[in-house]
């Protein structure tokens, strides 16, 4: 792959950074945000190397930027062949856009203190993004739709994600908490800072 083109990934933090400065409700900035994220993961040349580096062991969480103030992250997650997470909830909005591969995706909700899918399984596909929030809809399951490569699909929080905890679910829907963190790599490819 040739050099990085880093203002792919500059510029959907800098619109971003400008739609959260609105403070828009929820459905305005999940809107829009995904609308950002839609044009982001459409084009697969900005990515560096090491934050689509998979892992035999399991998927891989890399910082991409952290906001100063913590209002939101972005995260590339590299999923090898296989591999998926629990179910898990996020607590925070949350936008997911696949840049490589195929995500499958089964929602879940608590109903009468059990855990039971919501909707059927969906395939999201490169350049298509999915919305999470405690509003709409914030447990699920995600694996690579692929038993044979990587896939990598771009994460976007509503807060600093690997510092949040919340929960992961057994089957019968007993809940775990957890703090994700991130997988080590180089700094970010961006500066963390503000960018007003």
């Amino acid at each position: 792959m040739s050099a990085p083109r880093l203002e792919r990934l500059s510029g959907f933090i800098s619109d971003l950074d400008a739609l959260l400065s609105r403070a828009p409700g929820e459905a305005e900035r999940l809107s829009e945000g995904r609308a950002l994220l839609g044009a982001l993961v459409a084009c697969d040349d900005w990515l560096p190397d090491p934050y689509a580096a998979s892992d035999p062991k399991r998927y891989q969480q890399y910082l991409l930027y952290r906001d100063p103030e913590a209002r939101f992250s972005v995260v590339s997650f590299v999923w090898g062949p296989g591999q998926a997470t629990p179910i898990h909830n996020h607590t925070v909005w949350g936008l997911i856009g696949v840049l490589r591969g195929a995500e499958l995706s089964q929602a879940y909700e608590i109903s009468g203190g059990s855990l039971s899918p919501r909707g059927g399984l969906q395939r999201l596909k490169p350049g298509e993004v999915e919305a999470v929030s405690p509003a709409i809809g914030d447990i699920h399951r995600v694996a690579n739709a692929f038993g044979d490569r990587v896939s990598v699909s771009i994460h976007v929080y509503g807060g600093d994600i690997g510092q949040v905890e919340r929960s992961a679910f057994d089957d019968e829907g007993r809940a775990r908490r957890f703090v994700s963190g991130y997988a080590p790599v180089p700094p970010p490819p961006l500066a963390v800072e503000a960018r007003r």
